[in-house]
């Protein structure tokens, strides 16, 4: 199976007011092509940190990060935050269009007019965001983001600014949205029930500094993974090694 990221040996420390701090030390994993990968850990272990240093806003202090076999710069991910941050004076379809502009791929428009019309947004092509629910604003954040067609999709507690019964749904939408359309992403989440119903595999990371305390590769048996047996299984399991600290 194809590889589109390796972490190869990450450490990271930088500057603070009380000296040197490390935050993430001795990071190595591999993700193949399709791959849903959630990672989870207690506050301040790095997590976010991880998606910059794949985007390429940070470097590693050591080791090397590779995307699709070339060292990170960005290029090659699409980042969608907490917060939708879509510009209201743009319509839906305006917000989407939006990294093709910039980017300058407008060839890409169709491929975009086709998500929105494959996930019930298309009818809403020329409403504001002010005019659309919660979850339907991130099924359009997405959408933005998948516009250029990144090689690895970044997702940065995309849910947390919902409502729990919200997130659940959004959770989902998202998660078969990315499936289908045969999607690798990286999904940072202090929630383990979130991360566990998303994911093919789980990353489970230490107190800072950061270090992979276990790399899960989740099977169900069941369609609605909730439902599985496993999935308590697996949350009591991730639940005992943070300590309830996430």
């Amino acid at each position: 199976m194809r590889e589109i990221l390796r972490f190869q040996d990450v450490t990271l420390t930088y500057q603070a007011e009380n000296g040197e701090v490390e935050s993430l030390t001795d990071i190595n994993f591999v993700v193949h092509k399709g791959e849903l990968v959630s990672i989870i850990g207690p506050s301040g272990c790095g997590k976010s940190t991880m998606l910059s240093l794949i985007a390429g806003l940070i470097k590693p202090t050591a080791g090397k990060i590779f995307i699709d076999g070339e060292e990170a710069q960005g290029n090659k991910t699409g980042y969608m935050l907490q917060k939708d941050n879509l510009l209201d004076w743009r319509t839906i379809r305006g917000n989407v269009r939006l990294g093709l502009e910039i980017r300058e791929k407008l060839e890409n428009t169709a491929y975009v007019d086709g998500l929105l019309k494959a996930y019930g947004l298309w009818e809403f092509r020329d409403k504001r965001p002010s005019q659309l629910s919660g979850g339907m604003r991130q099924r359009v954040a997405l959408i933005r983001t998948m516009a250029t067609k990144p090689e690895l999709l970044l997702l940065d507690e995309a849910f947390s600014a919902l409502d729990y019964q919200t997130r659940l749904v959004v959770a989902d939408d998202v998660c078969k949205i990315l499936r289908a359309e045969q999607k690798t992403a990286i999904i940072v989440t202090h929630d383990i029930s979130e991360g566990i119903s998303m994911a093919d595999r789980l990353i489970v990371l230490s107190k800072r500094p950061g270090r992979i305390k276990h790399d899960l590769q989740l099977t169900f048996q069941k369609t609605e993974r909730r439902d599985d047996p496993a999935f308590r299984e697996y949350f009591n399991m991730v639940w005992k090694e943070l300590d309830g600290n996430v």
